[in-house]
C-alpha cells in the first residue's frame, strides 16, 4: 500500500477526522488554514492511508524538512497516527518507510520524533523500525 500524499484543502479536509482525534487541542473551525500555512511556510507535508472506499483517512503521518547545526538536514515527524479501529494493520510501519523513503531520495541525514512516555506500542514500532532512544526532550510551557 502506497500512501497519499495531502496536495490541496481537498486533502486536508479528507484527513480532518483522524488529524482531529489526534490532536483535539486543533480548533476544527480554523484546522485547514493551519495546515496550509504550515505547509506553505515550513515544508510541512501530510501522507495517509485512506479507508477502503476513500472517504476519509485512517491514518496520516506529518512531518517537515529541517536544517540544524547538530544533525544536518533531517526530517522531524511531528504527527503519526492510526484511528484505533485500524490498528494492527501496519498503517503506522508504512507511513513510516515512506517518510524514511523520501528522506533517502532527498539526502536527509537522520529523521527525528518525539513520543510519549507512556505510549510503549508506539516505542516497540520506533525500535522495530531502526529509531534509537537519541535523547530526552524538555518542555518549558511560558505563560
Amino acid at each position: 500500500m502506497t500512501p497519499k500524499i495531502v496536495k490541496s484543502k481537498a486533502d486536508i479536509e479528507l484527513c480532518k477526522e483522524v488529524i482531529l482525534a489526534f490532536r483535539p487541542n486543533v480548533k476544527e473551525e480554523n484546522y485547514v488554514e493551519l495546515v496550509m500555512e504550515m505547509m506553505e511556510k515550513d515544508g510541512f507535508k501530510i501522507a495517509y492511508i485512506p479507508n477502503e472506499d476513500h472517504t476519509k483517512a485512517v491514518a496520516f503521518t506529518g512531518y517537515r524538512p529541517q536544517l540544524r547545526l547538530l544533525t544536518g538536514k533531517m526530517i522531524y515527524i511531528d504527527d503519526l497516527f492510526t484511528s484505533p479501529e485500524c490498528r494492527g494493520k501496519g498503517y503506522a510501519a508504512i507511513l513510516l518507510n515512506h517518510v524514511a523513503e523520501e528522506a533517502r531520495k532527498n539526502g536527509f541525514q537522520s529523521i527525528h520524533l518525539d513520543s510519549g512516555y507512556m505510549l510503549h506500542d508506539a516505542h516497540r514500532l520506533y525500535l522495530n523500525q531502526g529509531y534509537i532512544l537519541g535523547c530526552n526532550h524538555f518542555i518549558k510551557v511560558l505563560s
